[in-house]
C-alpha cells in the first residue's frame, strides 16, 4: 500500500472514532481544535490521536495532523459526521459557492489562496478559513481523501497534480450549476 493510501486509511479510522458520541471522542476533538494551526511537534496533547499507529514520516505526520485538526473544527457542534466519501475539497467549495452565489468572488479568492500556496503551513492556514465556511453551511467533504491529497502536496512533483484535481472538481461543479441555471432561465 502506498504511503498516501496509508494516510487516507489512518484518517478514515480516526474519523470513525472522532464521530462517536462518547466522552473520549469529544475530548479528542477538543484537543485537536486546540492544536489547529500548530505543527505536529508543537502539539504533544494530540500525539496519542495523530501518531499512535500512524504511518511514519514527516509528510505523513503533517498531513494527518492538519487534516484531523481541520476535521475537528468542521465537526464542532455537529451531531453527525462532516466527512462524506467522494466529496472532494474542490467539490465542497463549489457547493459553497452554489449556496452563497453573492460571495463567489471572495470564496474563489480563498480557494485560489489554498491552491497557490507554496508552503504547507500557508495551505493549512488558508484551508482553515474555507473549512469554517463549510462548517457554517453544513457542507461535508471527504476528509480521508483530503489527507491523501495533503500528503501528496508535500511532494514537489505531485503538488501541481493535487492542485489541478481541486480545480477540476471546483470548476466542473460550477459549470454544472451554471448550465442548470441557464436551463431554468430559458423556461
Amino acid at each position: 500500500m502506498s504511503k498516501g493510501l496509508e494516510v487516507k486509511d489512518f484518517v478514515h479510522r480516526k474519523i470513525i472514532m472522532l464521530d462517536k458520541e462518547e466522552p473520549y471522542s469529544k475530548a479528542a476533538c477538543a484537543k485537536l481544535r486546540r492544536a489547529l494551526g500548530k505543527s505536529p511537534g508543537e502539539a504533544p496533547d494530540v500525539w496519542e490521536i495523530t501518531l499512535y499507529g500512524a504511518p511514519e514520516g514527516e509528510k505523513s505526520e503533517s498531513a494527518i495532523h492538519t487534516c484531523l485538526t481541520l476535521y475537528a473544527l468542521h465537526r464542532q457542534g455537529k451531531s453527525e459526521s462532516m466527512s462524506e466519501e467522494k466529496i472532494g475539497f474542490g467539490t465542497a467549495i463549489a457547493k459553497l459557492v452554489a449556496i452563497k452565489p453573492d460571495s463567489e468572488d471572495a470564496i474563489r479568492r480563498r480557494f485560489n489562496a489554498v491552491a497557490t500556496s507554496v508552503e504547507f503551513a500557508e495551505l493549512a492556514h488558508h484551508a482553515k478559513g474555507l473549512v469554517q465556511l463549510l462548517k457554517s453551511n453544513d457542507i461535508k467533504m471527504d476528509y480521508p481523501h483530503f489527507a491523501n491529497e495533503l500528503f501528496y502536496f508535500h511532494l514537489p512533483d505531485q503538488r501541481d497534480k493535487t492542485r489541478l484535481e481541486w480545480g477540476k472538481q471546483f470548476y466542473r461543479i460550477i459549470e454544472s450549476e451554471n448550465n442548470k441555471n441557464e436551463r431554468i432561465n430559458e423556461k
